[in-house]
């Protein structure tokens, strides 16, 4: 069931992408090219409907068995029962039809940054109120038993989803980018949900793959087609869910794991804040210094960026099924590994600016005679 899955929800967004990208046009929902954009042509955006619709048809097929809960006129209510788990999964799909709304509206509109983040933020409350989606407490090594985060609990489930609902975004400036880091940050989540026996995030996680899959078909360089701001708040919100469920109220090196498993869009986002604070910028402005940015200014073509970031998803998902099983110490080590890996890759390539260099400054000084 699993793998039929992902093939129908593969198949689905194959056929729907290229009549999306008809009604992209129509709905004028067009990326027209500028001195930070890297086409040359305009190109139909709003490309994240066609992965949404395949998720949502393949999600009530076989999340819910559809075809067996289509009742007969006689015993309609005798099927009634049968509805229940649909009912408990509605806030994941309320949720995302908030977030494609929105999506849809900034691809056809170019709305301003308050009304999206406020759906951001609506999006994150339906699911965190209605769907119990909550980070109440984690346990620390070393220090002490258990860290209560009592009212601020829903604060920072928000805050979490949020943020990575936007580092997906920031990080959707090449062809095939987002939805190959996605994809990527989805096969690790699936993976590890197989390994606790966690079937629902899973069985989400493979049918949200398969739907970016088939959309990457054209979108990958040269692009037929944009997910635009539809389906890169859809992938970012989705992931964020997906990457609590199963971590949520566990010890603090468990919670690490959603972080590892999406470091690349996280690490994006987290330098682009202090690169704006250094060069006194607002947190919100837009700049072409991103990672795929400097990839490019280094001499990698549009394509083996793409590909050399996808390296990189990969190995921070390896990363995280490694440290699942880690022991404390083990866990701790290869965090501070991967901080050292990420701090001297972001001053090699200048994802800050050209002369935020600390650490290779102090190696430099060190080997010294």
């Amino acid at each position: 069931m699993l793998i039929g899955a992902l093939l129908v929800s593969f198949l689905l967004s194959i056929f729907l992408t290229p009549f999306v990208g008809k009604l992209a046009f129509k709905l004028g929902a067009t990326d027209k090219p500028n001195e930070r954009k890297v086409h040359s042509k305009v190109m139909p955006r709003m490309g994240g409907l066609a992965i949404f619709l395949s998720f949502f048809i393949t999600f009530l097929l076989f999340m819910n068995d559809f075809w067996e809960q289509l009742p007969l006129m006689n015993d309609f209510w005798e099927q009634l029962p049968l509805m229940n788990d649909f009912w408990e999964q509605l806030p994941l799909l309320v949720g995302a039809l908030v977030i494609i709304l929105i999506g849809m509206a900034d691809d056809i509109f170019e709305l301003r940054a308050a009304p999206k983040f406020l759906g951001q933020v609506l999006a994150a409350l339906i699911i965190v109120l209605w769907g119990g989606l909550e980070v109440e407490f984690i346990n620390l090594p070393f220090f002490i038993d258990t860290l209560e985060f009592g009212v601020l609990s829903i604060p920072i489930t928000i805050l979490w989803i949020v943020s990575i609902i936007n580092a997906i975004n920031l990080i959707d400036g090449l062809d095939g980018l987002a939805g190959g880091v996605s994809t990527i940050a989805l096969v690790t989540i699936a993976t590890m949900a197989l390994i606790k026996g966690d079937l629902f995030v899973a069985m989400v996680a493979l049918i949200v793959i398969g739907s970016t899959l088939g959309f990457l078909k054209y979108n990958f360089h040269p692009a037929k087609i944009f997910m635009g701001d539809t389906g890169a708040l859809f992938l970012g919100y989705i992931i964020a869910v997906l990457s609590l469920q199963g971590f949520k109220n566990v010890t603090m090196i468990s919670l690490i794991v959603p972080i590892i498993i999406l470091g690349v869009p996280i690490s994006d986002t987290f330098f682009a804040i202090i690169r704006r604070v250094i060069n006194k910028q607002p947190i919100s402005a837009a700049d072409k210094s991103h990672l795929h940015h400097c990839l490019i200014n280094l001499g990698f073509t549009h394509k083996q960026t793409v590909l050399l970031i996808y390296a990189l998803a990969a190995c921070f998902g390896l990363a995280a099924i490694i440290f699942q099983f880690a022991t404390v110490w083990g866990a701790l080590i290869l965090v501070t590994g991967l901080l050292l890996i990420i701090e001297i890759f972001v001053e090699k390539i200048g994802l800050v600016n050209s002369n935020y260099q600390p650490l290779l400054k102090m190696l430099n000084f060190k080997n010294k005679p």
